[in-house]
């Protein structure tokens, strides 16, 4: 999984780290070790950096917690949590599916933040309300703080952030289109990443105290998941504007049942310009009824060819494997990838065949309707 190593899991849930959490992990404990040793000098030398260790694990536990906090909500919504994974800017949540509303995924989306929040109201009140002092006063300050930055910076609008999502839920519940929801939500992330990119290079350069060298590093994150989340929403905008019909390629292999196996091979096979090597076979009425391969032809004598037809040969064809023509394409990909299939036929609701559906050929649609935008007439 992207080189992320499994720990186990949690509540079910598959729990990865990336390698880059380690280098974190390393950072947050010498660093904060360091500020507990000058801190409070008579803990000695050992202490500090266990504490330190300790610190960082609750850290990244918060991160955690917050991730938990998104998935238990999907899971209540039906939605499967395929993983969580810890990383180097944070956490991650991977999800089966989206949301059925936009409603329902601001749920998902405000969980995280509000999670965080919690466990700063929580920390917050043990190191208030309990007479605890020194290193350990100093670490609950420290994730109490550390969770209400990761709530509030979170909750910034834009993709691939907490707000984003939210912010998408919104545009969702205006537009009634999600991916118009992920396509604003992505570009204001976009915007919001090369803000925090300049802010980030400003300061590496001496010109300005806001921002660092981790301000440029997530920037860059931001710019390219936003950019990603938008790329991809604009993609499946389109394909849910066609169906499948659209999408047929119009030479499809497509022969008559009642043609002979010598009228078949003179007219689809020799001399032909297509690379065809399998044929979906149709009656009368244009009904699927089967398919012959090239092949197949071999296993008839081609001095009976003359007096055999296609559908002697034929194989029958489950219905399992054809799609309705009034899918849309972004269903149709869905059930190509699905059922590890490059092509399928595709079928009136009457059963009439309307041709095959090929993946090249539905790439091939998002490239013409990509260029026609491009270059309108």
């Amino acid at each position: 999984m992207n080189g992320n190593i499994r720990i186990g899991n949690l509540f079910g849930i598959p729990f990865y780290v990336n390698p880059s959490w380690f280098l974190v992990l390393a950072l947050v404990t010498f660093s904060y070790g360091g500020a507990l040793a000058s801190q409070f000098p008579a803990m000695g030398i050992i202490l500090p950096w266990i504490l330190g260790l300790v610190a960082a694990l609750l850290l990244f536990a918060s991160v955690l917690a917050h991730e938990l906090g998104h998935s238990f909500v999907a899971i209540r919504q039906g939605i499967e949590v395929k993983s969580i994974a810890l990383f180097l800017f944070g956490g991650l949540a991977s999800l089966e599916r989206e949301s059925k509303t936009p409603g329902e995924a601001f749920w998902v989306a405000i969980a995280g933040p509000a999670v965080s929040f919690m466990l700063f109201i929580l920390f917050s009140a043990v190191a208030l309300t309990t007479p605890v002092t020194g290193p350990v006063a100093a670490i609950l300050g420290l994730l109490a703080s550390i969770n209400l930055m990761l709530a509030l910076f979170n909750l910034i609008p834009g993709l691939p952030l907490d707000g984003g999502n939210i912010l998408k839920s919104l545009v969702w519940k205006i537009t009634g289109n999600p991916y118009k929801g992920v396509m604003f939500a992505g570009r204001v992330g976009q915007a919001l990443g090369w803000i925090a990119v300049l802010l980030g290079g400003l300061a590496i350069l001496g010109i300005s105290n806001v921002g660092s060298f981790w301000t440029l590093l997530i920037g860059f994150f931001v710019i390219q998941n936003a950019g990603t989340a938008a790329q991809s929403a604009s993609i499946q905008d389109t394909l849910s504007h066609y169906t499948a019909a659209d999408a047929v390629n119009p030479n499809s292999p497509i022969v008559s049942a009642e043609l002979s196996l010598r009228e078949f091979a003179n007219e689809y096979i020799i001399g032909s310009k297509t690379q065809w090597r399998k044929f979906l076979v149709t009656d009368e009425a244009g009904y699927l009824i089967g398919s012959i391969s090239v092949d197949d032809l071999k296993l008839i004598s081609t001095s009976d060819w003359p007096t055999t037809q296609v559908k002697e040969l034929m194989k029958t064809v489950e219905s399992t494997t054809t799609i309705k023509s009034n899918v849309t394409l972004l269903e149709a990909i869905a059930i190509l990838e699905d059922r590890d299939l490059s092509e399928l036929p595709v079928i009136n609701d009457n059963g009439v065949l309307v041709g095959l559906l090929e993946k090249g050929e539905i790439v091939r649609k998002l490239q013409k309707q990509k260029s026609s935008q491009t270059n309108p007439a």
